[in-house]
C-alpha cells in the first residue's frame, strides 16, 4: 500500500496518459480517502494531492471535473487553493476555449478576492497564455498580454516574447514574429537560440528562404560578438532550413547547409539526418539520399540510437520506385523490417507493398506487377481510384488488357447511365413519405431500415428528406432534422443523377415531373413522382454479384 505522499507523483508521471477508467479509479481513490478521514481512521486528502488529481482532469480534457474539484477544494469542507491551483485551472479553461470564464477568474485574483490569496506571476499566466497560443488566438494572447503586461515582464525574461512569436506561427500570419523579435531588442533584451529557431521557421513556413538564411547569419555573428556557444546553430536550425530547401528544390544550398553541418560542433541525431535525405529527395537527388542513408546505416552499427525509421526507407522507395528500380525498392523492403527501429504500422506496410508493384510496372515488369496487385487487393478492404495505388492499378489492368483481373468490378446489366431517372425511380408512394411534423421519436424505428426518407406537408408536397445520421434529437418533429430536397426532372440522364447524389453527399433525389426546375429547389406546384436513391444501385449490385464466379474483397465499384 502507497502512501499518499506518493500519489501526486504518479498522477503526474500518468496524467497525459490517464483514459476514462482510469480517471474513475483516481477519482475513487480520493473519495475513499475523504470518507476514511470523516470515519477518523486516517487519510484525507491535501492541496498537493488534489492540484495533481487537477492536472490529471486537464490533462485528459475533463475540463468540467476540474472545475467542480476546483470549487469542492476551496469550499468549507475543502482543502483550500494555491497559486498552482488557479494556473492548473487557468490553463484547462484556456485549452477548453472557455475564455470569459478564465479572464473573470484572473480579474478576481487582480482584485483580490479569490479563495487562497493567489499572487498574480508570470507563472500563474503563461499556462493560459500557452493555451491561448497553441489554439492559434492570438487575438486573445495579445489582449492577455496587454492587460497584464506589467506582472507578465517581471524579469524581463524573453520567455514571453518565443511564446508569442510561436503563436504567429501557429496562426495564418507566421511573418508577425518579425515584430516580436523587434520588441525584444527595444526592450534591450537579447534573443536566445530558441528566438532565432523560432524567426527561421517562420520565414521558412513563409517560404521567406532569403530571410532565413539573414537570420541564420545573423545568429552566428552575434554568438561571435558575445563569445557565447549557447547562441550559435544547433541541429534544429539546420533541419528546418533543410526543410525550406527541400519545399523550394534548391539542391545548392542543402549541400551547402549539410557541409556545414558536418563541418560544425552540431551533435547530428537522427532527426537532422532523416531531414538531410528528405531534402535530397525533394531536390531530385537520389544520390544524395542514398549517401546520407549509408551514412546513418555505417554508423548505427556502434549507435543504436541512429537507426532510421521506417518513415526514411518509405522516402527512399519511392524514388526509386518512380524511376522502376525494382531490385532496389525489393532490397530496401526486406531491410526495413530488420533494420528500422519503432513499430512499423499496418499502413507502412501496406505502401511498402503499393511501392513494390510500381516499380514492377514501371520496370515493364506486367506479370509482377499484376500479382503484386492481387495481393494488395485481397489485403486492403477498398482504395480510392484517384490515390497513387490506385492510378498505378489502373495502370497495371491497362497494360495487362483487363485480362484475369483481380479487380472485379460491379456491373448493371439493366441499367444505362444514359437512360431517363423516370425508368429506375420508385414512385413517391412506395418511398413511404412521413408527415414533416411527426415528433422523431414516435417513427425511430423507420430509420434503423431507411437511410433516408421524404417528408411531405398536408398538401402532399415534398418539403424535406431526412438522413438517418441527422436524427440526433428524439423529442424534434422531422422537419427540424431535415434537409431540403434535391430535385431532378423525370427526363435527367441516370448519371447525372447519380454525380449529384454523390457531390452533394445525399442518399435520394426527388423526381418531379416539371422539365425546367433548377437542381436543389422545389415548387409547391411541382408535384413529386418518385424517388431515386443510392439504396436502389445497392440492390442492383446485390443482386448482380452472384453472376461473378469470384468475388474479391477489395474490388472497387
Amino acid at each position: 500500500v502507497l502512501d499518499w505522499g506518493w500519489f501526486p507523483v504518479l498522477i503526474q508521471g500518468s496524467a497525459a496518459l490517464v483514459a476514462d477508467a482510469r480517471r474513475a479509479q483516481i477519482m475513487a481513490e480520493v473519495e475513499a480517502s475523504k470518507r476514511r478521514a470523516r470515519s477518523g481512521r486516517g487519510g484525507g486528502v491535501n492541496i498537493i494531492v488534489m492540484n495533481a488529481v487537477l492536472e490529471a482532469c486537464v490533462s485528459c480534457g475533463d475540463v468540467d471535473l476540474a472545475v467542480q474539484l476546483f470549487d469542492e477544494m476551496r469550499g468549507p469542507m475543502g482543502c483550500g487553493v494555491d497559486g498552482v491551483s488557479y494556473g492548473i485551472l487557468l490553463k484547462g479553461l484556456g485549452i477548453a476555449r472557455r475564455i470569459d470564464e478564465a479572464f473573470e477568474i484572473l480579474e478576481s485574483v487582480e482584485k483580490d478576492t479569490s479563495d487562497g490569496s493567489p499572487r498574480l506571476s508570470p507563472h500563474l499566466l503563461c499556462g493560459f497564455l500557452n493555451a491561448l497560443i497553441e489554439a492559434g488566438d492570438m487575438r486573445r494572447a495579445n489582449a492577455l498580454v496587454a492587460r497584464f503586461r506589467q506582472v507578465l515582464y517581471e524579469g524581463q525574461s524573453v520567455l514571453l516574447y518565443n511564446l508569442l512569436m510561436k503563436g504567429y506561427i501557429k496562426s495564418n500570419f507566421p511573418l508577425g514574429a518579425l515584430t516580436v523579435k523587434d520588441e525584444i531588442l527595444r526592450q534591450g533584451l537579447k534573443p536566445d537560440r530558441l528566438t532565432y529557431n523560432t524567426i527561421i521557421f517562420a520565414c521558412v513556413k513563409s517560404a521567406e528562404i532569403e530571410k532565413a538564411f539573414q537570420f541564420l547569419e545573423d545568429m552566428k555573428d552575434e554568438a561571435k560578438r558575445d563569445d557565447n556557444p549557447e547562441l550559435l546553430p544547433d541541429a534544429v536550425t539546420y533541419t528546418t532550413l533543410l526543410k525550406g530547401l527541400g519545399n523550394s528544390q534548391d539542391l545548392y544550398s542543402v549541400l551547402k547547409i549539410v557541409v556545414e553541418m558536418k563541418s560544425s560542433l552540431v551533435s547530428i541525431d537522427r532527426t537532422a539526418y532523416t531531414a538531410m535525405a528528405d531534402a535530397f529527395l525533394a531536390c531530385g537527388s537520389i544520390d544524395g539520399a542514398l549517401c546520407i542513408f549509408g551514412e546513418i546505416i555505417k554508423q548505427a552499427g556502434d549507435n543504436k540510437d541512429l537507426r532510421p525509421k521506417p518513415h526514411l526507407y518509405l522516402s527512399i522507395m519511392r524514388a526509386f520506385a518512380t524511376i522502376g528500380d525494382f531490385d532496389m525498392v525489393r532490397r530496401l523492403k526486406e531491410r526495413m523490417w530488420p533494420d528500422s527501429v519503432g513499430s512499423i504500422s499496418r499502413s507502412a506496410k501496406q505502401e511498402a507493398d503499393e511501392l513494390l508493384m510500381e516499380a514492377a510496372i514501371n520496370n515493364n515488369q506486367v506479370d509482377v506487377a499484376r500479382r503484386l496487385l492481387r495481393r494488395i487487393v485481397n489485403g486492403k478492404e477498398h482504395f480510392s481510384w484517384r490515390s497513387r495505388v490506385g492510378l498505378v492499378a489502373l495502370k497495371v489492368e491497362t497494360l495487362s488488357g483487363f485480362t484475369n483481373s483481380p479487380l472485379r468490378p460491379h456491373v448493371f446489366p439493366q441499367i444505362l447511365l444514359n437512360d431517363p431517372v423516370e425508368k429506375y425511380m420508385i414512385p413517391f408512394r412506395e418511398s413511404r413519405p412521413l408527415g414533416a411534423d411527426l415528433i422523431l421519436e414516435n417513427v425511430a424505428m423507420r430509420f434503423l431500415k431507411d437511410s433516408a426518407v421524404p417528408l411531405v406537408n398536408d398538401w402532399g408536397s415534398c418539403v424535406g428528406i431526412v438522413h438517418s445520421r441527422d436524427c440526433t434529437k428524439m423529442d424534434s418533429p422531422l422537419l427540424s432534422m431535415a434537409r431540403p430536397p434535391l430535385c431532378v426532372p423525370c427526363s435527367t440522364s441516370l448519371e447525372h443523377v447519380i454525380d449529384l447524389l454523390l457531390r452533394e453527399k445525399c442518399e435520394m433525389v426527388v423526381v418531379v415531373k416539371s422539365g425546367n426546375m433548377y437542381e436543389g429547389s422545389y415548387t409547391s406546384s411541382s408535384r413529386p413522382l418518385g424517388v431515386f436513391s443510392l439504396g436502389i444501385l445497392s440492390e442492383a449490385t446485390a443482386n448482380t454479384a452472384n453472376t461473378h464466379d469470384e468475388c474479391v474483397p477489395g474490388a472497387a465499384t
